[in-house]
């Protein structure tokens, strides 16, 4: 067998997260999104994490040899022309408890690794999620699968009062499962509103990619919270990126051909669909057209 070659760390090498085993910042009343750690881990000395995107894309070990300034331009062209792979060098490991149905939504992002908390093992624990009264939403006209103002104070409570009823099940769940009914059933009767946890590894251009949807402002507000406290622990880890990040994809604009179109002749859009159409009048806005 041939003898595994073993290199020492320069010295001059940093720790990306300062030396501390977890970042953690809370997300509503139960919640929290917390950092455990980074690859790369290890930096040199003046770099950020940034370091590993820019090594990746030149395919050379040859750090010093191009200045801070041109790496960053080198990270910026590559988020704008769309050169995803060399994000993909730097990777992430999140702890995370949430609402299950935010759970449910969130591991639709299907490329990071997951491992969640498991209610056939264990007893799921009483927590669940309550939206203040001003912030139960009134379904919205335009988007079928949404919420957007505030509902009536009146009717708000009213919901409240039926989450009350939903996490009343708790109680009865516990109760079950001390008379011998398995784990694995009890579960079953909660509600949807109850807190799992789980860790979540994805790499960075898959992370941005999450982010990029769930801060959109038709996402639930729910995972937007936790999305917002994604981005803002990652954001010094690899600071040059997500620089480029919010530029390039979080306040810019995605034009169709259609959309140019419409943009250089100054007629209408040239679409019968009344979404395209809708979704034309909202970037329009955002250009000041």
């Amino acid at each position: 067998m041939t003898e595994i070659q073993r290199i020492a760390p320069e010295a001059g090498l940093v720790d990306v997260m300062a030396g501390s085993a977890r970042w953690s910042l809370p997300v509503h009343e139960h919640g929290f999104i917390a950092l455990t750690d980074v690859m790369p881990r290890l930096v040199p000395q003046g770099q950020t994490a940034d370091f590993a995107i820019v090594q990746a894309a030149r395919v050379s070990y040859g750090a010093g040899t191009k200045k801070v300034q041109e790496d960053r331009g080198l990270v910026r062209y590559l988020l704008r022309h769309r050169h995803t792979t060399p994000f993909e060098m730097v990777e992430f490991k999140f702890h995370i408890a949430m609402p299950i149905f935010v759970a449910r939504q969130w591991i639709r992002h299907r490329t990071a690794n997951v491992n969640e908390y498991s209610a056939r093992y264990s007893v799921m624990p009483d927590r669940f999620y309550r939206p203040s009264v001003d912030a139960v939403r009134k379904q919205s006209l335009a988007n079928r699968q949404g919420g957007d103002e505030p509902i009536d104070v009146g009717t708000a409570e009213e919901f409240l009062a039926y989450l009350d009823q939903a996490e009343s099940l708790h109680g009865r769940y516990g109760q079950l499962i001390d008379k011998g009914v398995s784990r694995e059933l009890a579960r079953i009767g909660l509600p949807v509103s109850v807190y799992t946890e789980w860790y979540w590894k994805c790499d960075l251009h898959n992370v941005m990619h999450f982010l990029s949807l769930r801060l959109d402002e038709h996402a639930q507000q729910e995972i937007r919270d936790y999305a917002g406290a994604m981005l803002a622990l990652i954001e010094p880890i690899c600071p040059v990126a997500m620089e480029a990040f919010r530029d390039y994809r979080l306040n810019g604009v995605f034009l169709t051909g259609l959309e140019l179109e419409a943009l250089r002749t100054g007629e209408p859009l040239r679409t019968e669909n009344r979404r395209e159409q809708a979704e034309w009048e909202q970037k329009r806005r955002r250009l000041g057209k």
